[in-house]
């Protein structure tokens, strides 16, 4: 492809006799007759006033004409440097031919910009400071940025501080990544280059194997700097998010990976994900934004704006569209205060009766709800978590007292068994894992009575030992995690408290627009959603927030789609079509 710069319609021909245009017009048409004519002059050495010489060849030339197109001419004639003087100048890091092309355009000729010459005419349109002619070459360059050459456009925009240039070629080169990584100058980026694309959440791969085997082409490629890498880049690649065939197959065999233990830990964290189920909150756990899988929010069950009926609906959310999806609605809807939790992107809840001991699991890949395993003793108003790939119910209430009672679920061998008691019994306590450990938090511990301890679980030792006190005494809270750091959020508080499990201390994280309790709160793109629950007078409400633990700031999301409080709330991956 080709671009013609604006000048003349036609570009000047080689004159065979001196012989000048005389047609008679007036105003541009009489400008570019005159330029027509000096360029005659330049060609036939008549008039000229000075000589630049370039690579062994003259180009005789006239300074008014350089001057006026360029300010690099200008002070270089118009000042007291001593080129002002000179009759034969030399002009150096411009080649003849480019030089040839320069001129035709400040005489006012159509030179035409291709592949094969626009970074030399930019190069020097640049260091001659001719601008138009610059804009011109920064224009062809953007029309011709593709899969093929955007690294290299990019790398040639930010050597010429080129920023439209630049954040177009990053741009083709985001939503191309698969393609991109095909081709030649790819394997040309460096470590830092490749590991800025790898973090960018805009990176589009339909697929995680994409970006994988992509690292692993430059790594190879780069075989002299590309094994030291290996551990960084494969840092940015969500391993966890392989299919786990692939990454049986292709990752573990691999020998540049085997031959890497500084790799060997990533590798663990994708066997415990594929295992055991996502319990952290770990970037790499989390699709990216562009690919067929992502995080949806599931809202199950709960209570109406007053609280009297149970609701029947089971639905997903994609913050990202804003669009919500109905889901089979749970068995036996007329549950309440229940709990619910993942484990392997598979929904579970038990309980939501005084004496039920009930447990489903909603199975994300039947779309369908399957009977479990039940608990050793009905309750509600308890709380399930998820740690080392099992699931621990919590505390909770029979209708006569509060439970101590804790009990895990191996979901190979499809049974519960007793674990430690707690060391104070509650109901409606937060209950969150955290770096291999177990917390409870706040809780009733009468009717009207609740307190303030935090009770933490070691699973090696099954035993509960108690820490620092939460700032608040209450009921009816959830609490999540997110890079190491437990949020709590209900029990009428307005505040958004954090605890720090290693330091074993709160402070406050946040405030919100109002006092909720009774609401659901869950992990999203590293982000905690605050959904439903009830205000101060024990209505139920639709608002929605969210919180965003790096910036501190709360924003109100789109609503529920009805008021909803006492629900399960949830986060699981979700394929595209699904």
């Amino acid at each position: 492809m080709e671009h013609e710069i604006c000048g003349l319609e036609n570009s000047v021909q080689q004159p065979q006799t001196h012989k000048l245009r005389t047609r008679s017009c007036g105003g541009t048409c009489h400008a570019k007759e005159v330029l027509q004519n000096l360029n005659i002059y330049r060609q036939s050495g008549m008039f000229t006033d000075v000589v630049l010489q370039i690579e062994g060849q003259n180009f005789p030339c006239h300074r008014g004409i350089l001057s006026a197109n360029s300010s690099y001419f200008r002070a270089m004639f118009g000042g007291n440097l001593k080129e002002s003087n000179l009759s034969i100048v030399s002009i150096q890091k411009v080649s003849a031919t480019t030089m040839g092309f320069l001129l035709d355009f400040m005489y006012g000729g159509s030179p035409k910009i291709q592949e094969d010459n626009v970074e030399g005419i930019l190069q020097a349109s640049d260091l001659l400071n001719l601008g138009r002619l610059r804009d011109q070459c920064v224009k062809f360059l953007d029309s011709q940025v593709d899969p093929s050459n955007c690294v290299g456009i990019m790398k040639f925009a930010d050597m010429f501080s080129i920023p439209s240039l630049s954040e177009k070629s990053k741009k083709v080169m985001l939503e191309g990544f698969g393609e991109v990584s095909c081709h030649e100058e790819f394997l040309e980026l460096s470590k830092e280059e490749l590991m800025e694309y790898l973090s960018n959440d805009d990176l589009v791969a339909s697929k995680e194997e994409v970006v994988f085997e992509a690292v692993m082409r430059w790594v190879k490629e780069n075989k002299s700097i590309g094994t030291k890498a290996l551990k960084d880049l494969l840092g940015h690649v969500r391993l966890p998010l392989l299919d786990p065939a692939y990454f049986l197959e292709k990752v573990e065999m691999d020998k540049s990976v085997q031959d890497c233990p500084e790799c060997f830990p990533l590798l663990h964290e994708a066997r415990m994900y594929h295992i055991l189920g996502n319990s952290l909150n770990s970037i790499r756990v989390r699709p990216r934004r562009f690919m067929d899988l992502s995080e949806v929010i599931v809202i199950i069950g709960g209570c109406d704006k007053k609280g009297l009926l149970k609701l029947p609906f089971t639905e997903c959310y994609h913050p990202k569209s804003g669009q919500w999806k109905p889901l089979p609605s749970m068995p036996g809807y007329t549950k309440s205060e229940f709990a619910a939790c993942t484990l392997k992107n598979n929904i579970y809840i038990s309980g939501g009766h005084i004496s039920s001991s009930d447990v489903w699991m909603f199975n994300t890949q039947l779309n369908s709800w399957i009977r479990i395993a039940s608990l050793s003793k009905g309750c509600w108003r308890h709380k399930m978590a998820v740690l080392n790939g099992e699931i621990y119910s919590i505390g909770g209430f029979d209708g006569l007292k509060r439970l101590d009672t804790v009990e895990r679920y191996n979901s190979f061998t499809n049974s519960w068994s007793p674990v430690a008691p707690l060391l104070q019994a509650v109901s409606s306590a937060a209950a969150v894992t955290c770096m291999n450990r177990l917390y409870v938090i706040g809780g009733a511990v009468e009717d009207y009575g609740n307190t303030d301890k935090v009770q933490c679980y070691d699973p090696e030792e099954n035993k509960w030992t108690f820490k620092t006190p939460a700032p608040f005494f209450q009921r009816c809270i959830n609490a999540v995690e997110v890079d190491g750091m437990i949020y709590v959020v209900g029990g009428l508080l307005s505040t958004i408290f954090s605890y720090n499990p290693e330091a074993d201390t709160w402070t406050e994280a946040a405030s919100l627009p109002r006092a909720l309790e009774s609401c659901g709160v869950t992990v999203c793109g590293g982000k905690i959603y605050v959904l439903g629950g009830r205000d101060e007078n024990g209505e139920g409400t639709e608002k929605a927030f969210v919180f965003d633990p790096k910036s501190g700031k709360v924003e109100a999301e789109p609503p529920l789609q009805r008021c909803t409080s006492y629900h399960g709330c949830v986060t699981i991956l979700q394929r595209a079509a699904s």
